[in-house]
């Protein structure tokens, strides 16, 4: 089932261990950075298999009056016409929305990111809400990041620092069978909050996660 798998340092390789080593030593011991295994799109995912939709590491980092979101896909992004890059945030009153291929995925409000005009924040059950400001949603090669301020999310139950978050891009279309991938799977992260000089190394970090994880991808096996 694709929704039991657990993220493990073993799955990753060196290279991407040593990045994400790294990332945890520019940050506080609290900072959390994920991976995500390349080339696992949903089996309920109806489109085409385009590298730039599967996520293969992600972060939250607080930083002020903003949450900064970053995530790096298998590919450059760019290449699926109209893909939405989706963050759902559980402020404290997050409620399960795709059924049965992610019932643990809990959120309230969503961050909609795309390549123009940007982006938007929706709140789903509680305040909040409005739009993304010019510059606030940035792409560089494999890396999607966007500068969201915290008053567009305020809080439904849990404190800021606890918030939880997960991501998943999705093709153009309506319904889940267009949603590619989830990270986490079927879960959600929470957010780091490095000092305001090293949230942008720990972001670094997850770039060379990236591309290490692309190198095992395209690798020749060995005997």
């Amino acid at each position: 089932m694709l929704f039991t798998r657990t993220r493990t340092l073993p799955q990753l390789t060196a290279g991407a261990l040593g990045a994400l080593a790294f990332a945890a030593a520019a940050a506080p011991a609290h900072a959390v950075a994920i991976a995500d295994p390349s080339g696992d799109f949903i089996p309920s995912f109806v489109d085409s298999h385009d590298a730039d939709l599967d996520v293969i590491a992600a972060s939250a980092v607080l930083s002020g009056a903003n949450v900064i979101l970053s995530a790096t896909m298998d590919g450059a992004i760019g290449g699926t016409a109209n893909a939405l890059y989706v963050w759902g945030i559980n402020r404290g009153a997050g409620v399960a929305g795709f059924g049965p291929i992610a019932p643990g995925v809990l959120f309230d409000a969503v961050v909609v990111l795309n390549l123009s005009p940007g982006g938007a924040v929706v709140s789903l059950n509680g305040p909040g809400g409005g739009a993304l400001g010019a510059g606030a949603v940035s792409v560089s090669g494999e890396t999607i990041r966007a500068v969201v301020p915290l008053s567009l999310l305020p809080s439904t139950g849990f404190a800021t620092a606890d918030y939880l978050y997960n991501i998943w891009p999705r093709a153009p279309g309506q319904g889940v069978s267009h949603i590619a991938d989830f990270a986490p799977d079927n879960s959600s992260f929470a957010a780091s909050a490095p000092e305001p000089a090293t949230w942008a190394l720990l972001i670094g970090g997850l770039g060379l996660t990236g591309a290490a994880l692309r190198r095992r991808r395209v690798s020749p096996a060995r005997a």
